[in-house]
């Protein structure tokens, strides 16, 4: 899941001070959605991708996106959650 997040962050160092932020986003995205009632299924590619919006929405200090892809991250963890697929039991 690094690897997946540190390309879409288009990151290409190695520094433990950026690998533990990024580890850290992931983490907390992973508990965002099973706050909400997702359960973590790895390797699907809507859990990745709302990892991955969670993290550019909060990777950085000076990103004009990021409320964007926080908005983005808030509409798929919503669809989610309401998905009988999705839904932690």
């Amino acid at each position: 899941m690094i690897n997946l997040v540190k390309g879409a962050l288009r990151v290409t160092t190695d520094a433990p001070g950026i690998i533990n932020d990024i580890e850290n986003l992931i983490e907390a995205a992973k508990l965002d959605l099973k706050i909400a009632g997702v359960k973590y299924i790895e390797d699907d590619p809507l859990i990745e991708r709302a990892i991955i919006f969670y993290c550019k929405g909060h990777f950085g200090f000076d990103n004009p996106e990021a409320d964007r892809f926080l908005r983005s991250y808030e509409m798929l963890k919503q669809h989610l959650s309401l998905s009988g697929d999705y839904r932690e039991t």
